[in-house]
C-alpha cells in the first residue's frame, strides 16, 4: 500500500460525501429526518453515522482513545451536518499529508467503543473507513430512492471519468 493511492481513495470519499450532502441539501428538511426503517432511522441518521465513525477513526490514528460517537440529534439540520462535516474534510486532509509510507505499514493499536484493544496496521484500518462510508452511503442513496428522488450516482468509476 502506498500513500498515492491511500490519499486517491480518500479523495475519493471526499467526492462521494461531498456529493451526497449536497444532493441532501436539495432535499425537504422533512425528508432528510423521515424515518425510513433502514440500519438507521433517517438519512440525517445515516449521514451522521459516517461523519461519525470517520471521525472517530482519524482520532484514533492520532492518538486519542477516549473519543466517543456522534449523536445525531446534535445535528438536527442539513446545515449543522454540512458544516461539521466541512471542519472534518480539513482535518482528514492534513492528517494524509503528513502520512509517510512507514506510517502506513506500521501496526497501530486502537480500542474500539466497547474498550477492547486491536492492532492493525494502518492502510488496513483505513481501507475499512471508506469501505464503510461507502456501505452507508449506498444506503442512503436506496433511502433517497425510497422518496422518489434521484440520487447521485456515486460510482468510483464516475470519479475517475472525471466527474470530480
Amino acid at each position: 500500500m502506498n500513500k498515492n493511492l491511500i490519499s486517491e481513495l480518500y479523495e475519493y470519499n471526499n467526492w462521494a460525501n461531498e456529493k451526497l450532502l449536497n444532493e441532501l441539501g436539495r432535499l425537504e428538511p422533512e425528508d432528510i429526518t423521515r424515518d425510513l426503517s433502514s440500519s438507521f432511522r433517517s438519512i440525517q441518521d445515516t449521514m451522521v453515522h459516517i461523519l461519525a465513525v470517520e471521525e472517530l477513526w482519524v482520532s484514533r490514528w492520532m492518538g486519542e482513545q477516549t473519543r466517543s460517537l456522534l449523536i445525531p440529534d446534535d445535528f438536527p439540520t442539513y446545515s449543522s451536518l454540512a458544516e461539521r462535516w466541512n471542519i472534518f474534510r480539513t482535518q482528514i486532509n492534513d492528517f494524509l499529508l503528513l502520512l509517510t509510507e512507514g506510517d502506513l505499514v506500521a501496526e497501530l493499536s486502537y480500542k474500539n467503543i466497547k474498550g477492547i484493544t486491536y492492532s492493525l496496521e494502518l492502510w488496513k484500518q483505513i481501507l475499512h473507513v471508506t469501505n464503510h462510508s461507502s456501505y452507508h452511503r449506498g444506503q442512503v442513496v436506496t433511502m433517497i430512492r425510497q422518496l422518489k428522488k434521484q440520487p447521485p450516482s456515486l460510482d468510483l468509476i464516475y470519479y475517475y471519468l472525471g466527474e470530480r
